[in-house]
């Protein structure tokens, strides 16, 4: 995956992940790299599941929504420590 591609489906994912989980949101760049971050996650995550949505961009940006929005919610418990 190019580099322009993997930074859209980073913010793609990432932003989905702010507007579902609510709250105030961390901005653009952090939403960026979450979503990138999720995508690693997302994709270890669903290899060890033994599952995979389907290849091309919407695949990657569904696995790399569903790990953002487990990285947002650990981030946010973090916080609250």
């Amino acid at each position: 995956m190019g580099i322009l591609a993997l930074l859209i489906v980073g913010l793609i994912a990432g932003w989905a992940a702010g507007k579902v989980m609510k709250g105030g949101g961390y901005g653009v760049l952090m939403d960026i790299i979450l979503g990138i971050l999720g995508g690693v996650f997302g994709g270890w995550l669903f290899e060890k599941l033994g599952i995979w949505p389907g290849g091309g961009l919407i695949g990657s940006i569904i696995v790399a929504f569903v790990g953002a929005v487990i990285l947002v919610g650990i981030t946010r418990l973090i916080k609250k420590v």
